[in-house]
């Protein structure tokens, strides 16, 4: 990867919770909780998983950056929704922990040198996993879902 496609998707990274405040703007509890599809997350599920995704992915970069050849733990997106209560919580704490999670982690991001790029560690599901991998994976994620919730509040406004 080069220099300026880090710079690129450091960028998108940073727009991603802009980007979700805005699919949000106006969302009426109607809207936040319409289920577009049977099994498809409400938007305000899909806030909660982004809050619980975006402070699991800010262990993530820290343990790769931290640790020796750290194990990247996976986990099961759906039992966090069914136990975390996604389906009843408010959706304002969630928004301030993705924004913060992705504040704090773009300020290290920021500062990374060289040979923290090549820093690797291994997930059970991917295998050799580094911060390259991990920010392709992050930078695009808020914005997946910002698309995601406008879908879900689309189906509120029937």
């Amino acid at each position: 990867m080069t220099n300026e496609e880090r710079t690129a998707l450091i960028s998108k990274y940073r727009e991603g919770y802009r980007t979700v405040q805005e699919a949000l703007a106006g969302a009426t509890s109607r809207e936040l909780d319409a289920r577009p599809a049977p099994n498809k997350w409400t938007a305000r599920e899909i806030v909660h998983h982004l809050a619980d995704s975006e402070m699991t992915a800010a262990i993530r970069l820290r343990r790769l950056l931290a640790e020796d050849q750290p194990v990247i733990h996976a986990y099961d997106q759906e039992a966090y929704a069914r136990k975390l209560h996604y389906g009843d919580r408010p959706i304002e704490s969630s928004l301030q922990a993705l924004r913060f999670a992705r504040e704090t982690t773009a300020e290290l991001l920021d500062r990374l040198q060289a040979a923290d790029w090549t820093r690797m560690g291994t997930h059970p599901e991917h295998g050799p996993y580094g911060i390259e991998q991990w920010l392709k994976i992050y930078a695009s994620h808020a914005h997946n879902h910002a698309e995601q919730i406008t879908r879900a509040r689309a189906a509120g406004k029937n």
